[in-house]
């Protein structure tokens, strides 16, 4: 398709969608009034309900990540983030410290946040919050749970805490220096500098960065313990008993012959978890409480461990010692949809085929690794597939 007809779809597409949008408007303007947004809001919003064809264009092709842990580590905790973090640490010393003493909370957790989510507040995102939430709400994917936060949008507004043209974001309505959607802020956005505003969104991150901490506190963040450590296992280890669904003490884990990637004990910091990103052939880890609060800011397992690293790093840790290797294949959406097909096929029920690796896939895949004499880590590889695809 040419520039041209791009250009002629987009303006065709975004017609329509004005057609349909109005009615969804007014129908919507009574509910978020029954939800108390007051008349005065919804008058002042008006002109900013309305639908953006790009904002859908970016929901329907979001990249598809098939890294490896050590491939995504090496994006997200680089050198360059590393040194920033850094300074960024120096000229926010007291902030950050202060935060830290009234929250509970580690103050470099709060600074890692801060530089994955924002690069330290340079990239806070510019697409207007209310047009991009009201256009999913209308007609994204997952149009009810967008149109909950355009609600929690319009009561920030309400509330007086900025303004409905200042009130930019991410294009699916993630907003300010932690990234949090309208609910979260509704929920844990606090007035740190005193100002009368939670002002998460300006270039001063006092609120932004004090909500972080505020938000990790309220999910049970302990201070001064580590989210996760990096750990060998022994030879002959129980893969099975990987994932976060199987919790046991820091002692039956080293009975079992855990250590420390440098070989030394882990230090007990209460119940723990092996986490194994990438399957049995890359790092593994230990997770504790924290990590468990951090997979309530982000799902990912790889977003809490280079959250961790991150802070360790700008402290002068470490880097991850145990490499993927080279030839890890992690498989796309459309290649997982076919693995989940041929173990259902193959007698091992994924219990569905969406191409998403959850437990049900994990534990079907360990399952079939286990009665074909494989390493039964539940990781849905490249070399996974080709074993699958031999039974042909």
């Amino acid at each position: 398709m040419s520039n041209r007809d791009k250009r002629y779809e987009l303006v065709l597409n975004s017609m329509m969608l004005e057609d349909d949008f109005q009615a969804w408007c007014d129908a919507f303007r009574k509910r978020a009034g029954q939800a108390g947004v007051s008349a005065q809001t919804l008058e002042l919003c008006a002109s900013h309900l309305r639908p953006d064809p790009r904002v859908l264009e970016k929901q329907s092709n979001q990249a598809e990540f098939t890294l490896t842990i050590s491939q995504y580590l090496e994006r997200a905790v680089t050198d360059k983030r590393i040194r920033k973090g850094r300074a960024r640490f120096r000229d926010n010393r007291a902030l950050l410290n202060g935060i830290s003493e009234k929250f509970d909370v580690d103050p470099q957790i709060i600074l890692a946040i801060w530089g994955l989510e924002t690069d330290y507040g340079a990239t806070r995102g510019d697409w207007p919050v209310l047009t991009a939430l009201a256009t999913l709400a209308q007609s994204g994917h997952r149009a009810s749970f967008f149109e909950d936060e355009l609600i929690a949008a319009l009561t920030i507004i309400d509330a007086g805490d900025i303004a409905p043209a200042a009130m930019l974001g991410s294009w699916a309505g993630a907003m300010g220096h932690g990234q949090f959607m309208p609910s979260s802020v509704l929920r844990f956005a606090v007035d740190h500098d005193g100002d009368g505003r939670r002002d998460i969104w300006g270039d001063d991150p006092q609120d932004g960065l004090a909500s972080i901490a505020n938000y990790l506190a309220a999910h049970g963040w302990r201070m001064s313990r580590p989210c996760r450590v990096e750990v060998v296992l022994p030879q002959g280890f129980d893969h099975a008993l990987a994932g976060r669904q199987v919790k046991r003490a820091v002692a039956d884990w080293a009975g079992m012959g855990v250590q420390l990637a440098d070989g030394s004990p882990v230090p007990d910091y209460g119940e723990a978890s092996i986490v194994l990103p990438s399957g049995a052939s890359g790092p593994a880890f230990m997770t504790f409480g924290n990590f468990d609060v951090l997979l309530t800011y982000n799902r990912a397992d790889a977003y809490a461990i280079a959250v961790g690293l991150l802070a360790d790093r700008v402290q002068g840790g470490r880097p991850i010692r145990t490499r993927c290797p080279d030839d890890l294949i992690v498989l796309s959406r459309d290649q997982m949809r076919e693995l989940q097909e041929r173990l259902t096929a193959a007698g091992y029920d994924t219990l569905g085929a969406d191409g998403f690796p959850g437990p049900n896939t994990a534990a079907a895949l360990r399952n079939y690794q286990r009665d074909n004499g494989l390493v039964a880590d539940g990781f849905g590889s490249g070399a996974m597939l080709d074993h699958l695809r031999s039974r042909d």
